[in-house]
This record gives C-alpha cells, sequence and structure tokens, in this order.
C-alpha cells in the first residue's frame, strides 16, 4: 500500500449559491408568524431554497468544485468524496453522481447520515482514511434540502430550515492540523427530532405481506433539543480541546451548527469565548442541517475573517440525537 503523510490539513473550502430566498415575511404569509416571531426566538430573518431547477447533486458538485479550486487542485487529483446529507436524490446514493458531474473519476464516493452533525463525522472520517495512509486528497460535502421534507403548515419547524451545500477539500500533511475531535451519539433522544418513514400493509401472496409507504415531514421537540444543545455542546468542545492539548483561550473562532442564534450564544457563554468569535450566518441561511458549518466556513475564510493559523473550534449537533466537535488549525 502505498503511504502519505499522516497529518490532515483542511485547504480549501467552497460553497453554492442559491438564488431564491424566503423571507419571514414570506412566511408570515403562509402560516400565522412575523419577522418579529421568527427573529427573536431565532436570529433567522430568511433561508435559500432550492428551485425546480435545483438538485442534491448539483449544489454539492458546485461546493465541491470551489472548495478543489481553492486547494488548488484539480478533480482528477481526489481520492474520495464523502458526502454528508439527510436528503439525497437517490436513497441509494448520491455521492457517486456527484463524482461524475465534477469529474472526479478516480476517487471513491459515499454518502454518511448524521444529519446536522453529518459535517464534523464526515470530517473525522475523512482524516482516518489520510492518517492510515490510504487517501491523500478528501473532498468532505455537507448538503441538505430540507425544503423537501418541511411541514410548511407547521411553525415550529418550517420558519428554521432552508437548502444549501458546503464543502472542504481534506490533504495528507507532514503536519498535523486537525488537532481533536470527540463524537457522540444518544438514540434514546431519538423521538425529539425526526424525519420518519410511515407504511402500510400490503398483501402479497398466501401469509407474505409486504410494507410500503413514505417518509413523513420533519417534526421536533424544539425546547428539548435547545436542552441538549446547551448541555452537551460545550461538554463534546471542551473534551475535543482537552484531546488537543488546548483550552478555550486558544480558540480563534467558534464554529457551531447554524441551528438557533440563542444555542449559539448560550454555549459561548458556557465556554467564555465572546461572541465577537462565534460565526453567524444564521440571519441568511437559517438552519441548512449538514451544510450549515461549511457554508458559514468558506464564508469566512472568503471574507478573510478566518486566517491560515487560526484555531478554529466547530461542531455539530442534531438528530440521531448526535453531537461531535473538531479542533483544526485552518490554512
Amino acid at each position: 500500500m502505498q503511504q502519505f503523510d499522516s497529518g490532515v490539513s483542511v485547504t480549501g473550502s467552497g460553497s453554492a449559491k442559491l438564488e431564491t430566498t424566503l423571507s419571514n415575511d414570506d412566511l408570515s404569509k403562509i402560516v400565522e408568524t412575523s419577522d418579529e416571531w421568527i427573529a427573536t426566538r431565532t436570529g433567522i430573518r430568511q433561508r435559500h431554497i432550492a428551485g425546480p431547477q435545483d438538485s442534491l447533486r448539483s449544489l454539492a458538485a458546485e461546493a465541491a468544485k470551489n472548495a478543489i479550486a481553492m486547494a488548488n487542485l484539480a478533480p482528477v487529483d481526489i481520492d474520495l468524496i464523502i458526502l454528508a446529507t439527510s436528503t439525497p436524490d437517490d436513497l441509494f446514493g448520491t455521492a457517486s453522481q456527484v463524482q461524475v458531474e465534477i469529474g472526479a473519476f478516480r476517487a471513491a464516493a459515499f454518502d454518511l447520515t448524521a444529519a446536522c452533525s453529518g459535517f464534523i463525522f464526515a470530517l473525522v472520517t475523512a482524516a482516518q482514511y489520510i492518517r492510515t495512509g490510504v487517501y491523500k486528497n478528501i473532498v468532505v460535502i455537507g448538503a441538505d434540502l430540507l425544503s423537501r421534507w418541511t411541514d410548511w403548515g407547521d411553525r415550529r419547524t418550517c420558519v428554521l430550515f432552508g437548502d444549501g451545500a458546503g464543502a472542504v477539500v481534506v490533504q495528507a500533511d507532514q503536519r498535523d492540523r486537525l488537532l481533536g475531535f470527540e463524537l457522540c451519539s444518544d438514540g434514546t433522544l431519538n423521538h425529539c427530532l425526526n424525519l420518519t418513514y410511515h407504511s402500510e400493509s400490503q398483501p402479497l401472496t398466501g401469509d407474505i405481506t409486504v410494507h410500503s409507504g413514505r417518509f413523513a415531514p420533519i417534526t421536533m421537540n424544539g425546547r428539548e433539543v435547545y436542552r441538549f444543545a446547551v448541555s452537551k455542546v460545550p461538554e463534546v468542545i471542551e473534551k475535543a480541546l482537552f484531546h488537543a492539548g488546548l483550552s478555550t483561550s486558544d480558540i480563534r473562532w467558534l464554529l457551531l451548527h447554524q441551528a438557533n442564534q440563542r444555542i449559539l450564544e448560550a454555549v459561548a457563554q458556557r465556554l467564555q469565548v465572546p461572541l465577537e468569535r462565534v460565526i453567524s450566518n444564521m440571519a441568511r441561511h437559517g438552519n441548512t442541517s449538514a451544510a450549515s458549518i461549511p457554508i458559514a466556513l468558506d464564508e469566512a475564510v472568503r471574507d478573510s475573517r478566518i486566517q491560515p493559523g487560526d484555531i478554529v473550534a466547530s461542531s455539530g449537533f442534531g438528530a440521531g440525537l448526535t453531537w461531535g466537535a473538531a479542533i483544526f488549525e485552518w490554512g
């Protein structure tokens, strides 16, 4: 087996652009709500919505291409594509479609599902392939089209979710810049946030019966998810920092899953991280599930807030329930 440097670096970022936006005022024409009600409770002012011409494949491919270009690579240099998503175009997988779309013909590709934690889980998974010398250049994509599975008559959930895609390139490096991580799951809390399968019995022949059905829209217990996040996210970040041999004072940027502005502020307060070091694009994008962290990262890199050498503490949390954190040095 060919061996590569065991260190891991995040060298490029990218995201996809969606032109259509759905504002809080727009939503107030659909359900009983208002811009003030949504903004004060979530921090969200608008969200981007995929149109009929958009697909998860196309958005994920656009984000991946932009990340590959920033890393000064060509698609044929990519060894592996990991697509974190809960809303694939095809339940059998969409990553291989992205592989074709971007021309990464040497790359293996697979989907990974961990909902809003998906990008962090995929990033850590990619690192293991590099550290064991299997692959050298990996694209990690977080992409979700939650508008496909939103009940637009449910005020508790429809105000939260949007669509999007973001990506990073992870490369082998002599110096390891993925400094620490921690991943967690608790299936006993699965009922708090669901996109469940509903089936009906269909007799076939004799005593043989099959079950066929569909997936229902998203349901969520917002109060329980909030309690879970403000309790578990600071804890998992502190564990990842411990593995990295760092403390909260070493964090230059706190980059959390963009679920709710109040969660971001509560976690920052628990960790004693100043709010000016918390990256938030909540107002413009809403909750884009696995896409939220890489989109926010890409925006902060491209507007020069995140500089080479900056220590970023990132955490994803959500359905499963799953949560995790990764501490990395950008560049």
